[in-house]
């Protein structure tokens, strides 16, 4: 798998999706417990902030990671702050030699391609939060097929814990797979 190229494919996903949102729709609930719309822009936000500024420096100190994940990373220009975000992550990964690089993430450390493998799943799965809190969908099928792949090879029972992913829901055998990655990240759709 071209991991950098799906990761171009997941954020261009990702930001037509966004680019949709209207500001009445910020406040709306997602299946992601207890964040709306504008904290998961938020958390995608910062998440792609985060893997630039690891990939690039090899680490990220714990105060500027508070700051990303318990911060205000879109301002009052959400679209606008994914964009600049998800541009500068998808730089970074592509200079020469990062995807081998060791990074240290708060879950450990790992060479920055097995990284970019966890931010596919992580941010295909917020998108699919987003499409089903505003009444969008994700059309590239197989790219949701590629995350959910993803997700079942990255997902162990040690990240099956408040915090990171509540236990692998049922769906109905019949359901699409944006609501199928969904109940493997441990939503109720």
């Amino acid at each position: 798998m071209d991991t950098i190229n799906v990761m171009k494919r997941v954020i261009g996903q990702t930001q037509t999706i966004v680019d949709r949102v209207s500001p009445d729709e910020l406040a709306k609930p997602t299946p992601c417990a207890e964040w709306t719309v504008r904290d998961v822009i938020n958390h995608i936000t910062g998440g792609a902030t985060m893997f630039a500024e690891c990939i690039s420096d090899g680490s990220i100190a714990d105060e500027r990671m508070a700051k990303l994940f318990g911060g205000d990373n879109l301002g009052d220009d959400y679209k606008g702050a994914f964009k600049q975000a998800t541009d500068k992550v998808i730089a970074t990964f592509a200079e020469p030699g990062m995807m081998d690089k060791m990074v240290r993430l708060p879950f450990g450390e790992m060479p920055a391609g097995i990284a970019l493998n966890i931010a596919v799943f992580d941010v295909t799965t917020h998108a699919a939060d987003l499409a089903w809190a505003t009444g969008q969908a994700i059309d590239d099928t197989d790219l949701l097929e590629t995350a959910l792949a993803v997700g079942r090879e990255i997902i162990g029972p040690d990240m099956r814990k408040p915090g990171m992913f509540d236990p692998e829901q049922e769906v109905d055998a019949s359901a699409g797979v944006a609501d199928r990655l969904l109940a493997f990240a441990g939503r109720t759709v």
